[in-house]
């Protein structure tokens, strides 16, 4: 990273965490809603996301792309995402880096 970039860098790479911590959360509750006993939903969560991450560390795919990937057509996984975009998911998150950003 260069120096033009060292502040977001570290928000990126040191405030995030606490967003995927709150995600991962996030997750396996919904899972305990719906059954799972809470360490199997945190350890699916924790699992996902390191899988996501490899893949991404593995290949460079692009994180549209792996999105994508797995959205079929008028499937379970394209409607989570398309209410995630319309509860505003992106925003939210690039607003708390910009609430950081802004200190």
């Amino acid at each position: 990273v260069d120096s033009e970039h060292i502040n977001i860098a570290m928000c990126v790479s040191s405030c995030a965490p606490a967003f995927t911590a709150m995600y991962m959360e996030a997750l396996a509750d919904a899972g305990v809603k719906y059954g799972l006993k809470r360490d199997c939903a945190y350890r699916l969560a924790a699992k996902m996301i390191e899988g996501v991450g490899a893949l991404y560390m593995d290949t460079r795919i692009h994180p549209g792309v792996m999105k994508d990937a797995v959205c079929s057509p008028g499937g379970t996984t394209i409607r989570g995402v398309s209410k995630l975009e319309s509860c505003g998911f992106r925003g939210d998150v690039i607003s708390a880096v910009d609430a950081i950003q802004q200190k």
